[in-house]
């Protein structure tokens, strides 16, 4: 979904946060939504489109939520905002999650510094043995080669503060125990109805029959450690800045 007319046109009125109240998950969703649909041609802050900023709030007009819906949903002819199928509450959420980003501002950690974030990367964060950056890392955990264009910096910031806090469903994480008692985890890469796929942490590609599982499932929490006790609040901002320059080749 491409919000460059909408983006243009929306002004969220007093009413339209008046009417509902949208719970972290609502919005979580919506984000989602959002990154799923919107974030190619508005990048992930939302000010990819010269002259605007979703999330700054920069907008020009008023419209009511059901025309703010429409829009969303039907596009609007002759421009670059295209129809879309979503459900009214899915459009809903995309424009709370668009208020949200006006209001939760960016990045906390201060003027990092990207040449000595790509050191601590490398060195002592040692975030290459589970991430790939442009061929060259693990690839146990997400690759991050255009973590910058999917992601925004104040998401990035919090992923390396509280990974727990989101886990998109693409990196969850998966544990079976075979029925000869062996445990393995990985990134769960596909599960049907006979097999499982996953990407272990020795980086294998294994395909286990289901009938020979004894125990399987999502593992609740992410496998990554937070740094908010790993590094100093320079390192964490030199960090970020570095994440935020991969924005693929």
């Amino acid at each position: 979904m491409r919000l460059l007319s909408l983006s243009l046109l929306l002004l969220l009125p007093v009413a339209l946060q008046a009417q509902h109240t949208y719970t972290p998950a609502d919005i979580q969703e919506g984000g989602r939504l959002f990154r799923a649909n919107c974030v190619l041609c508005h990048g992930p802050e939302g000010d990819q489109v010269p002259g605007i900023d979703l999330g700054h709030g920069r907008f020009r007009q008023t419209y009511s939520e059901s025309a703010l819906i429409k829009i969303i949903q039907n596009g609007i002819p002759g421009t670059g905002m295209p129809p879309n199928n979503l459900q009214d509450f899915q459009a809903e959420i995309v424009v709370a999650y668009l208020r949200s980003l006006a209001t939760a501002g960016r990045t906390v950690t201060g003027n990092g510094n990207a040449a000595r974030g790509k050191v601590i990367f490398a060195g002592k964060g040692n975030c290459a043995s589970c991430h790939r950056v442009n061929g060259v890392g693990s690839r146990v955990g997400p690759d991050l080669s255009d973590i910058a264009a999917l992601r925004r910096t104040v998401e990035i910031e919090q992923s390396l503060l509280d990974p727990n806090a989101e886990v998109l469903p693409q990196n969850r994480t998966y544990r079976v125990v075979t029925s000869q008692g062996e445990t393995i985890t990985g990134r769960l890469l596909n599960v049907d109805t006979f097999t499982v796929q996953i990407l272990d942490s020795k980086e294998r590609l294994l395909s286990l029959q289901r009938s020979g599982l004894r125990e399987s499932g999502l593992v609740k929490d992410s496998p990554m450690p937070s740094y908010r006790d790993k590094l100093s609040s320079q390192e964490l901002a030199d960090v970020v800045a570095y994440l935020a320059t991969l924005k693929g080749l």
